[in-house]
């Protein structure tokens, strides 16, 4: 089983809600570190407007500042967004916060971004939320270019600059690793043409091997890009008897129907597997030292059996 044991797992915290401080934050990543998780995403909203308040309530922490603070208080896992909203921050300013992440926390950020749904939040920022897809495109060329010139310059339609200088570039070489986010065909497209990874949202496993996955090795083709690597996001549901397989959404049932899940996601290719115990709903959410319990019992029952490796100090 060498194929398997190249696929990592990941955990979304859920930073924003009743509950959270900075001890559950630290809990979290702590958690997913000791258990041998191999990479923390957290979400974001810069303004957190009445919308994006009602799936995603308050308090609700930064993304990266989060992330920064988190990187000094751990030592081995990934760090990354799921997703930052790319055009509610100017590409010059995420390019340095990014870099200057990644440089401290050794190489260990990821940068997944969206579009974002939350209209509020757009207008807030003063941003055109029907321009939200062409300024995320620029903005990644632009980010891009700042990480990986000493002096970066560019010229667009919404954003240009001249000769900034950009030390400290990241710790990553070329630069750490950017993974669209979105189930929709642009976010496919938008993977190929400026992303290393595709990062879908609890996808279906039926959509994933037999519309999805193909697409994007189509679109792939035609532009003459590498096929970026899938790193889908599973919300999990653990049920103490199976569920009707024909109804069951992927990451719901018993451990085996879980365990099965994920074991089909890395026989499609999956490069990573982000494990989520967001209910949807915040009124059905457990209290963190539940959703630990989970992600150990994963650890154990799902994850080691596949990788025939520990859980712990991978």
């Amino acid at each position: 089983m060498t194929e398997t044991k190249r696929v990592k797992f990941g955990v979304n915290l859920p930073n924003f809600g009743p509950g959270m401080d900075p001890r559950t934050l630290l809990g979290w990543a702590r958690t997913a570190e000791d258990l041998g998780y191999d990479l923390l995403l957290v979400s974001d909203h810069l303004a957190l407007t009445p919308d994006a308040a009602a799936r995603s309530p308050e308090p609700f922490y930064e993304a990266l500042t989060s992330l920064a603070w988190l990187a000094g208080q751990t030592r081995r896992i990934e760090l990354g967004t799921g997703v930052v909203i790319m055009p509610h921050r100017h590409p010059v300013q995420l390019a340095r916060m990014t870099a200057t992440l990644d440089r401290l926390s050794g190489g260990r950020f990821v940068l997944g971004v969206g579009v974002g749904w939350a209209r509020l939040g757009y207008q807030a920022l003063g941003v055109p939320f029907g321009d939200r897809g062409r300024l995320t495109d620029e903005y990644l060329a632009a980010v891009r270019e700042l990480w990986t010139r000493e002096r970066a310059s560019f010229k667009g339609e919404t954003v240009t600059f001249d000769r900034i200088h950009t030390a400290p570039r990241p710790r990553r070489d070329p630069h750490p690793p950017v993974w669209i986010g979105g189930n929709s065909l642009p976010a496919l497209r938008r993977s190929v043409r400026y992303g290393d990874a595709w990062h879908p949202l609890w996808p279906r496993l039926g959509w994933l091997r037999e519309s999805a996955v193909p697409a994007l090795r189509a679109l792939a083709e035609q532009e003459e890009r590498p096929l970026p690597a899938l790193c889908p996001r599973i919300q999990i549901a653990v049920s103490p008897v199976p569920l009707d397989e024909h109804r069951r959404p992927t990451g719901h049932g018993s451990l085996a129907q879980i365990r099965a899940d994920v074991a089909a996601l890395v026989e499609l290719g999956a490069q990573y597997v982000i494990l989520d115990t967001d209910p949807g709903d915040q009124r059905l959410r457990q209290s963190a030292e539940e959703d630990w319990r989970i992600l150990e019992t994963l650890a154990e029952q799902v994850i080691r059996p596949l990788t025939g490796e520990g859980t712990t100090e991978r």
